[in-house]
């Protein structure tokens, strides 16, 4: 409708329209002819011709399938006069629900935008693709080139370059992509179903045999060399370590080369039926089109058999391994760590801290404290009595203010984030020269303890360096510990807590000793950020802090209603202080508080199997 009809009356409008519509008599236009679509079982023009061909797996029963595809298609080529063969491209063994690995399938479309194929020739629609998206996505791709690349399948007398060929191909295309979905439905069924009787899958691996029957076998070759991996990395070798060693010594993996890398004896330490046992389904597939197998974290059923066959390696020792393998990250190098608490002493019920150890939880924490004491009962702040001499004056009321109130020199502090310890130089100066220390904390009491110990004590860490010829702090890695500890103090990885120490000292021995329940807190200015913005009632609220500051200190709530401690519970604290003095012995070793859950091989037994194992295949080496 032009801008004229617009104000004219309804009935005229359409009288308008139908005038205009009426048209012209035909035979006042020329009409130029398209030229008409050859038709594709009786055409004339030469046509490049490429065969596709694919069999879903390499077994070869199906080689005969393969080659019957190809030579059937070489012949319907000949065949035509206007054809031209310009290759076969062929898969063998790919599964047709995923481009993957099917590199001739790929190289055929390659050549197809390089315009060298003008028809593609194969069996059916499955045989092309058994995903619905990749089958329409590649046709109406090819479809739309200039000039457009047709494809025909046989089976189903489709072509493709047919304008009405595309809701028929849609339709057994979606059957071909169920039928694949419909396989993978029955096979996860018939694991599942193997998996339940205990019928697992058993592939030969470094260290067995198969025989007739499928069940693995010691091959005591073999067997050698997955024991000497496995107490080299108990001894404390790095797996890149005891490759090289491997290689040295031309030992054979299970392929027969002799080339050895730090992921092949990783998975040899990982893989549990070195100790006799099963474990199957460690990995799934989640999507049978991508066939992207993904580790199962309990997604899937998993069905594990103890014993399934004669173990290389003992239970325990494949397990010490594995708690080995989960904390290596952390730089840990000792045969099995276990919790050590005080038992006695001025450090009583205080268990000492591996900072490179992340396999102990908040309950081992506590139960290895309570350990150290009779039917352990930790002593508590109502089992204590504070005495008051007659005639004192009464200080009920009044308070010792908290030390962080004042900007004392040569304070002790330590300051604990998720992932470190840090003393200030201050403190660390307080032990003289002393670059190694122990941490110990008291999980019922909620103390931190810091002694000196030689660098050969179980535990030491290095908190101190030298820096200028001066020494300097060193901070302490905590990133397998502290997690736990953080979860026992329920405070916040994305803070830091500073405390305020103490220094304990009788004689010429020391220790420093930190209250975890008293400390201030270093908050991201981005975490206070985030909080306003999520809070419409706090938006008005503004920190006490420079604004350009990355970090607000906070106090406990509890200090807005205090100055500190009461009096007497201060002096209760001075007089529990004067009675450690009277049973010091600051320097008592701490010690493991249960016996092991694992009997692992002892150190020097492994140390002699390394030796012996060693010297017999360098022997076998010169002999070759």
């Amino acid at each position: 409708m032009n801008e004229n009809e617009k104000n004219l009356p309804q009935q005229d409008k359409k009288l308008k329209i139908r005038e205009r519509y009426r048209g012209i008599d035909e035979s006042a236009l020329d009409v130029i002819p398209a030229i008409p679509q050859e038709d594709f079982y009786n055409g004339t023009t030469e046509k490049r011709v490429a065969v596709y061909a694919r069999v879903s797996t390499d077994d070869p029963r199906q080689t005969s399938s393969y080659e019957l595809q190809k030579n059937h298609y070489t012949d319907l080529v000949n065949r035509r006069p206007d054809w031209k063969l310009v290759d076969i491209y062929a898969d063998e063994g790919i599964s047709g629900t995923s481009l993957n690995h099917r590199d001739s399938f790929l190289r055929m479309i390659e050549d197809c935008n390089n315009d060298k194929i003008d028809l593609i020739v194969t069996k059916s629609v499955s045989r092309f693709a058994r995903n619905i998206m990749d089958c329409i996505g590649y046709v109406r791709l090819l479809k739309g080139r200039k000039p457009p690349i047709g494809i025909f399948f046989e089976t189903e007398n489709i072509y493709t370059l047919d304008p009405n060929s595309e809701m028929s191909l849609a339709f057994i295309a979606t059957l071909a992509q169920e039928e694949s979905h419909t396989k993978s439905e029955i096979m996860n069924a018939s694991i599942e179903m193997r998996f339940k009787r205990g019928i697992f899958l058993t592939p030969a691996l470094l260290g067995y045999d198969l025989d007739e029957d499928g069940n693995l076998i010691i091959n005591e070759e073999e067997a050698q060399t997955v024991r000497l991996i496995f107490f080299l990395y108990l001894y404390g070798y790095s797996t890149q370590g005891i490759a090289e060693i491997l290689t040295k010594l031309k030992r054979q993996t299970k392929k027969g080369n002799t080339t050895w890398s730090s992921g092949s004896i990783l998975q040899i330490l990982q893989n549990e039926r070195h100790c006799g046992d099963v474990l199957a389904r460690k990995t799934f597939t989640p999507n049978y089109l991508d066939h992207k197998s993904k580790k199962n974290r309990q997604d899937r059923n998993q069905y594990r058999q103890r014993d399934h066959h004669e173990s290389i390696i003992s239970r325990d020792d494949f397990i010490a391994v594995q708690r080995l393998i989960a904390n290596a990250k952390y730089g840990n190098k000792s045969i099995l760590p276990a919790l050590h608490v005080v038992k006695e002493g001025t450090l009583k019920g205080f268990v000492s801290i591996n900072p490179r150890w992340a396999g102990f939880k908040p309950e081992d924490y506590y139960e290895a404290c309570q350990s150290a004491y009779e039917d352990g009962i930790v002593p508590t702040d109502e089992d204590r009595e504070i005495t008051v001499n007659k005639g004192d004056f009464d200080l009920r009321g009044y308070e010792v203010a908290h030390g962080q109130f004042f900007d004392t020199p040569g304070r002790n502090i330590v300051t604990i984030a998720s992932d470190e310890f840090k003393f200030t130089i201050a403190t660390i100066r307080k032990f003289g020269d002393t670059r190694t220390v122990e941490l110990l904390i008291h999980p019922e009491s909620k103390l931190l303890a810091v002694r000196p110990v030689s660098k050969e004590a179980v535990n030491a860490v290095t908190w101190a360096k030298t820096y200028n010829g001066k020494l300097a702090p060193k901070p302490i890695s905590g990133t397998a510990c502290l997690p736990s500890i953080f979860k026992m103090l329920g405070w916040k990885d994305e803070c830091k807590y500073r405390l305020l120490g103490s220094l304990r000292k009788k004689d010429d021995e020391q220790f420093l000793i930190f209250d975890l329940n008293d400390t201030e807190v270093l908050i991201p200015k981005h975490v206070i950020d985030q909080a306003g913005e999520q809070s419409s009632s706090d938006a008005d609220l503004t920190p006490f802090t420079a604004a350009k500051s990355k970090q607000i200190l906070a106090y406990p709530s509890e200090w807005g209603d205090s100055f500190g401690d009461a009096y007497y519970e201060h002096m209760q604290e001075k007089q529990e202080h004067e009675t450690a003095l009277a049973s010091w012995d600051i320097k008592k070793d701490s010690e493991p508080y249960k016996e092991s859950d694992i009997k692992v091989t002892d150190r020097e037994t492994i140390k002699t199997e390394i030796e012996t194992m060693i010297e017999q295949m360098k022997e076998t080496v010169n002999d070759e």
